[in-house]
């Protein structure tokens, strides 16, 4: 049974219970299972067009499955949506951000548009602020900044509202080398105290990150489990990527 870091049984925070979707005669996804339990930090790994993305978006809610039932801490996110909302925070790839506004004023935007209240909005603006690292651009427009600092942006809205699920979509995709570095360490950090998905297809992030790995691959999961169990090297992660893909037959 998992466990919390602090002993005693972990809760289920993000359940996919057979999810399917297709369009017309595509499955973009096809009977996808897996549950993450309270404390795990979880790699969504496979190749480009795998579902990943799909996949993250019908557990979110943001998509409707085909068939199948998405859960966040226990909320369906068809019929129960709003309150899945509330303990969830989800970062899309390339997630919208108004490059008119600033970092400030994007987070009171959110914050508002999440029924917070002043005081608590106040002071969470500026705790987010700190935590990912926003004080050298707060003043300035979204649309001015490097690719890190939006991906920084977009993960301060994500935590504004305190959620206790994380679910990230190639959080790091187009960084240079040290922004993916301050990525990851934020990501470890926040796994301390929170649930955490993230989708990609790097294997580094596995090994960076994460203590769980569900591997998808044309639409279906074909690993789920430790992340020892792919390998423990590089070379070993790389074969066991292009054995679960197929790609190693065509090499």
């Amino acid at each position: 049974m998992t466990e919390t870091p602090h002993g005693g049984p972990a809760r289920p925070m993000i359940e996919a219970d057979s999810l399917s979707k297709f369009y017309g005669d595509f499955a973009a996804c096809r009977d996808v299972t897996f549950t993450i339990h309270e404390g795990e930090v979880a790699a969504f790994l496979g190749p480009n067009g795998a579902g990943k993305s799909t996949t993250m978006k019908l557990v979110t809610g943001y998509l409707s499955p085909s068939s199948g039932t998405a859960r966040i801490a226990g909320h369906n996110t068809s019929s129960d949506r709003l309150e899945a909302a509330r303990r969830l925070g989800y970062l899309p790839e390339n997630g919208p951000l108004y490059p008119d506004m600033t970092p400030r004023m994007l987070l009171k935007f959110f914050g508002q548009a999440r029924g917070m209240d002043s005081g608590r909005l106040k002071r969470r603006i500026e705790e987010v602020i700190q935590q990912c690292r926003l004080e050298a651009v707060i003043g300035k427009p979204i649309g001015k900044l490097s690719k890190g600092y939006r991906q920084r942006v977009g993960m301060a809205q994500v935590l504004l509202h305190e959620p206790d699920v994380l679910i990230l979509d190639e959080p790091t995709a187009g960084l240079d080398p040290n922004q993916i570095r301050e990525v990851r360490k934020l990501i470890k950090e926040l796994g301390k105290t929170k649930t955490v998905l993230l989708s990609t297809h790097i294997l580094q992030e596995v090994e960076a990150m994460c203590n769980r790995v569900v591997f998808i691959n044309e639409g279906r999961v074909v690993f789920d489990g430790a992340p020892g169990a792919l390998g423990d090297d590089p070379a070993s992660l790389d074969a066991k990527f292009h054995e679960l893909t197929g790609a190693a037959e065509s090499v």
